[in-house]
């Protein structure tokens, strides 16, 4: 019987799996909808897993570490409960958020990873391993930096900046026109009748495009924006967030220079941090952990 480990990647929409053989070779990497997945309770969220594992793995061997970052894993103890489920299944273990494994799979044992996407967090882990969040509070209420959110602070200021009889710079009829509107008033109808992610997130490029025109508004939404997910890494500095790099990963982030920038400025001038893009699939973090784990089995 071969030994395999075996790494997951579960976010709200879609799970990559990844299984390798204790040499390093690739055997498979499969992606699928994260159908009804949800990592509370323990029990059903471990037979989830099961059951992608026994639908790939092939026959004739056996998984001797696996290790994935999965979207809910957002306390210790949740990690721990399904990581005790499994282990029962016969699974040698490590579960953390699906955040967590950006810095593992840009190379780097500890450090802070920001997430610019639809939304917005950033996670680290203090000296003893613990896990921390800061933001990711969702669309409506936070994840400033994160694309839903840019979109709404946009609308924001360009809504007010009408209010008060200022000039159109730029932002206003940009949004105007994205969403497919007549004007001021129909576009706050058209982003409060559906106040979700998927109706604001895909006109964050159209923001971009106004501060790259000039408009100063856009470009202050944005410049907010940047700092806002700096601040997130100094709440997680001031609450014992070990590791000196900065792993930023997400669509937008990774695909908008000016956000980036931004960020790295921000960060520069707190000083003590180097700030990397991931350039690697965020699985590849959790096929470094079980490897690790192997290992030290072996």
């Amino acid at each position: 019987m071969s030994d395999l480990i075996a790494a997951l990647d579960i976010g709200g929409t879609k799970t990559t799996l990844v299984i390798e053989d204790l040499g390093g070779q690739r055997l498979l990497e499969v992606t699928e909808p994260s159908t009804q997945w949800d990592a509370e309770p323990p029990e059903p969220a471990a037979e989830w897993i099961a059951g992608l594992l026994a639908r790939h793995c092939p026959s004739g061997s056996r998984i001797v570490s696996l290790a994935f970052g999965a979207q809910g894993i957002n306390r210790d103890d949740v990690g721990a409960a399904l990581a005790a489920q499994l282990e029962a299944r016969g699974y040698p273990t490590r579960a953390v958020n699906d955040a967590s494994l950006i810095v593992a799979a840009a190379g780097f044992e500890r450090g802070i990873g920001v997430i610019s996407g639809t939304g917005a967090i950033a996670v680290g882990a203090d000296a003893e391993g613990r896990f921390m969040a800061a933001g990711g509070w969702g669309w409506v209420i936070g994840d400033e930096g994160g694309g839903a959110a840019l979109v709404r602070e946009a609308v924001r200021a360009a809504l007010y900046a009408n209010d008060g009889g200022e000039p159109d710079d730029g932002l206003l009829g940009a949004l105007i026109r994205d969403f497919g509107v007549a004007d001021a008033e129909r576009l706050t109808r058209v982003v409060n009748d559906e106040p979700t992610m998927d109706n604001w997130a895909p006109h964050a490029p159209a923001v971009f495009a106004a501060a790259d025109a000039g408009s100063p508004l856009a470009q202050k939404v944005i410049a907010d924006g940047a700092h806002a997910l700096a601040a997130l890494v100094g709440q997680l500095r001031n609450r014992g967030a070990v590791g000196s790099d900065i792993v930023v990963a997400g669509s937008v982030i990774v695909n908008q220079p000016r956000l980036l920038g931004g960020f790295r400025a921000a960060i520069e001038a707190v000083g003590g941090y180097s700030v990397h893009v991931l350039t690697a699939p965020p699985v590849e973090g959790a096929v470094l952990l079980a490897r690790r784990a192997a290992t030290a089995q072996h």
